[in-house]
C-alpha cells in the first residue's frame, strides 16, 4: 500500500502489524493478542489523522493513486456490465473521457467521467484524466442520447483540468466546454454530478452541470490547483498549501459557501483505503437522489438548475 507523506506514523504501525505476523507464522506461536492491539491502534490513530486533515493533505489524498477511478466505480454499481459508447462523431474518441449505459439496480443509467489510468501506461493514454475537445464533445453527444430515452444521467468528475495543448485550443476547447454547460442547463432528464477525486477548472465544469452537484469528503473542486495559484501569486510552488486553504476548496467549504449539494463520507482512511465500500456508499447515494429527483417534473427542474447555477457569487445586501 501507498502511504502519503502525512500518513507515516500509520505506515510504521502497519509494518509492525506485518512483522509480528511474520514472525507468529515462521515461529509457530500465537501473536493474536498482540497483533488485535497494535491494529486498534492503527485505526484510532488513523481516525486521528483523517479527523485532522488540512486541505493540502485532503488534495494530496485525492490524487492518491491507489484511488478508485471513474471505470472502477461504474464497474461496480452496475449490474453485471455496462455498454461503453465510443468517439464525438467529428474528430476521434477522447480515452481520457468515458462514458455509456449501465443499469443500476434494474434502470438504466448514462454514466460519463474523466479516466486517469491506473499505471504509467494506461495514465498516458487516457491523457491523466485531461480532455481534449472532443471529449467533451462526445460527453455532450451521450448527454444527448440519454435525453433522447428519457434516461437519467450521472457524471463522475476527476480531472486536473481540460487539457491545455495548443492542439485543443485550434480544436475549440474553450466553445466546446460553454457548449457543454449550455447544453447541460436544459437536460430534461436528472443529472446527478460527483467529484471523486479533483475538480479542476472547467475541464471539471464542463461536465458539472446538474440537479445534485455531490463531492466525497477528500476531494476538492476548484477553479486552480493549489500549486498552478502558488506559481501565479508567488512564483513558486512553495506556497501550494497556503494556496490550498485560502482559495476554499474543500468538499466542506464548497457546501457551506452553497457551490455544492452534499457530502458523500468516505470509509476511514480515504476511498482508496476501503473500494468495496466506498462503491455501495456512492451506489446508495445515486439511488437515493434518482428517487428524489423523479418526483420533480422536468421543466421544473430544469428552472432550479438554473436559479441554482445563476445564485451563486450573487450577493445581496
Amino acid at each position: 500500500m501507498v502511504y502519503l507523506e502525512f500518513e507515516k506514523s500509520l505506515e510504521v504501525l502497519s509494518n509492525e502489524i506485518e512483522k509480528i505476523k511474520k514472525v507468529g507464522s515462521d515461529s509457530n506461536v500465537d501473536v493474536s493478542k498482540a497483533v488485535t492491539e497494535l491494529e486498534q491502534k492503527l485505526k484510532d490513530k488513523r481516525t486521528e489523522v483523517y479527523t485532522n486533515l488540512t486541505p493540502w493533505q485532503r488534495v494530496q489524498v485525492s490524487r492518491h493513486p491507489e484511488r478508485p477511478y471513474t471505470i472502477s466505480y461504474i464497474n461496480a454499481i452496475t449490474d453485471n456490465t455496462w455498454i461503453e459508447l465510443h468517439g464525438d462523431r467529428g474528430v476521434k474518441d477522447d480515452k481520457a473521457m468515458v462514458g455509456g449505459f449501465g443499469r443500476i439496480d434494474g434502470r438504466t443509467v448514462m454514466f460519463i467521467g474523466q479516466q486517469k489510468g491506473i499505471n504509467t501506461k494506461m495514465r498516458q493514454i487516457r491523457n491523466f484524466g485531461m480532455a481534449n475537445p472532443e471529449g467533451y464533445r462526445k460527453a455532450l453527444r451521450l448527454m444527448k442520447l440519454a435525453e433522447k430515452f428519457n434516461k437519467p444521467i450521472v457524471t463522475f468528475i476527476d480531472t486536473p483540468g481540460a487539457f491545455p495543448g495548443l492542439e485543443a485550443e485550434e480544436r475549440g476547447q474553450g466553445e466546446a466546454i460553454a457548449r457543454n454547460l449550455f447544453e447541460m442547463f436544459q437536460l430534461k432528464v436528472p443529472v446527478i454530478c460527483i467529484v471523486l477525486g479533483e475538480g479542476a477548472s472547467g475541464g471539471a465544469l464542463g461536465i458539472g452541470i446538474g440537479d445534485r452537484v455531490l463531492m466525497l469528503e477528500n476531494t476538492w473542486y476548484s477553479v486552480i490547483s493549489p500549486e498552478s495559484c502558488s506559481s501565479i501569486l508567488f512564483r513558486s510552488w512553495d506556497f501550494k498549501e497556503q494556496a490550498a486553504s485560502s482559495l476554499k476548496l474543500t468538499a466542506e467549504d464548497m457546501l457551506a459557501n452553497k457551490l455544492i449539494d452534499g457530502i458523500i463520507k468516505e470509509p476511514l482512511g480515504g476511498a482508496h483505503n476501503n473500494q468495496i465500500g466506498i462503491h455501495l456508499t456512492v451506489k446508495l447515494e445515486i439511488l437515493k437522489q434518482l428517487e428524489v429527483l423523479d418526483k420533480i417534473d422536468s421543466q421544473h427542474r430544469i428552472d432550479e438548475r438554473i436559479k441554482k447555477f445563476c445564485s451563486m457569487g450573487v450577493v445581496v445586501e
